[in-house]
């Protein structure tokens, strides 16, 4: 072979790989290096954008859910304080299927808790898969929602209450939606609806006592103030009567629960449509319209519950009172002692009978809101006795004793 034939395959377009240099980096383009580097950040760019849309969905549920606490949970009580004593009981575990040695208080903290699991079945087991920041972060949120739907529905009452007093008492000064300066016991009738029940707010010497807060009249949450009671009177033979049975209570409740439209029809004894039922269908028939869906739906309540109504009591004392802003203790008046004192009513019971008479007023509450509509009470154990079920059973016994005389 020849010097050019060697020559030739030395430099032809069939010499072999280039071999890289020390570095160990084989040669690209500029413009492919660039193209790859886009598209990683691209890649990069994108789960960011996933991580926060997950993070800001966990944030919008978390606090909406939150909602529901301050309403039909706990009022003051921390869910810190509630997990921690359902924590407790766990660690200090059973006597003879009981947990013994603990106080009012601690029962108080354990009632909340269950009742905090019912309202939100999905957090007893999301507290235990969570770790501690995690946990404390969704807690943070949960209470950011709590405290806003408080001051949501603080604000409507206290436009609402004000209308609901002028229209029905008719006052010789007016209240004013946007002013509680003139509200509390400055106030003929707010005075009159927020008095103890036992003293007589007609009484001159009465009014004389509690304005100038002398030791014979002392407001507090040791007293059913008249606002609870049906028709605005009292029975003192029989303090029990019409308590938590009044007209502004039922109003009060339907503005937070189902709407403030829906409140215009708290007089009447259930009779009315369906309110869960008109929500729904009113979404589905104006399908292109938003409806807003009222809190029971969201929160899926169907039954009045007593923490629930202490939350509508404080919420309309709040607004019947001068006081601005929220606070746990009003002068001689604890919100928080009273919120306790209402749940004890319904859930301290001395006996079988006044368990009867607050399953009684606890159903009435139910249709007051609802309406008659009864299905959920037809649990698999109502329905098992039932003539459907009840026959089913019967020809299946019939056939099984036919097979058995062949």
């Amino acid at each position: 072979m020849s010097a050019e034939s060697v020559s030739g395959l030395d430099n032809g377009a069939h010499a072999g790989p280039i071999i890289p240099d020390l570095s160990g980096a084989m040669p690209i383009s500029a413009e492919a290096r660039a193209k790859r580097r886009i598209a990683a950040l691209e890649d990069e760019l994108q789960m960011m954008k996933e991580e926060r849309g997950t993070k800001q969905r966990k944030t919008t549920y978390y606090v909406a859910q939150g909602r529901a606490i301050r309403r039909m949970v706990v009022l003051y009580t921390s869910l810190e304080d509630l997990i921690a004593e359902n924590d407790r009981r766990y660690d200090t575990g059973l006597v003879d299927g009981l947990v013994v040695g603990t106080t009012p208080e601690q029962d108080r903290l354990q009632h909340g808790y269950i009742t905090l699991a019912q309202t939100l079945p999905w957090l007893h087991g999301k507290l235990s898969n969570l770790d501690i920041d995690e946990c404390e972060d969704m807690i943070k949120k949960l209470r950011k929602g709590a405290d806003a739907a408080c001051g949501d529905d603080t604000s409507t009452l206290k436009d609402l209450i004000a209308a609901w007093i002028n229209q029905d008492f008719r006052p010789s000064t007016l209240l004013r939606p946007d002013d509680k300066q003139l509200r509390g016991f400055t106030h003929n009738v707010c005075g009159h609806l927020l008095c103890p029940a036992e003293w007589d707010w007609n009484d001159d010497r009465v009014k004389a006592g509690i304005h100038n807060r002398t030791s014979d009249f002392i407001v507090s949450e040791n007293s059913w103030p008249l606002f609870l009671y049906e028709n605005y009177s009292f029975d003192d033979s029989n303090l029990e009567k019409g308590l938590f049975k009044s007209k502004i209570l039922i109003q009060a409740f339907k503005a937070i629960f189902t709407s403030p439209s829906s409140a215009k029809e708290a007089d009447g004894d259930g009779d009315g449509a369906d309110i869960l039922e008109n929500n729904r269908r009113a979404r589905r028939a104006l399908n292109q319209v938003k409806v807003k869906t009222c809190v029971a739906s969201i929160i899926n309540m169907k039954k009045v519950t007593p923490h629930s109504i202490a939350y509508v009591v404080c919420q309309v004392r709040f607004a019947l009172s001068s006081i601005s802003s929220w606070r746990t203790i009003n002068g001689d008046f604890n919100y928080e002692a009273f919120w306790n004192n209402i749940v004890d009513f319904f859930e301290n019971l001395p006996g079988p009978a006044a368990q009867h008479r607050v399953a009684k007023l606890l159903e009435w509450w139910t249709r007051k809101i609802f309406g008659k509509n009864h299905r959920q009470d037809l649990t698999p154990e109502v329905v098992s006795k039932m003539s459907v079920t009840v026959l089913a059973e019967q020809r299946k016994a019939q056939e099984d004793a036919a097979f058995d005389s062949e």
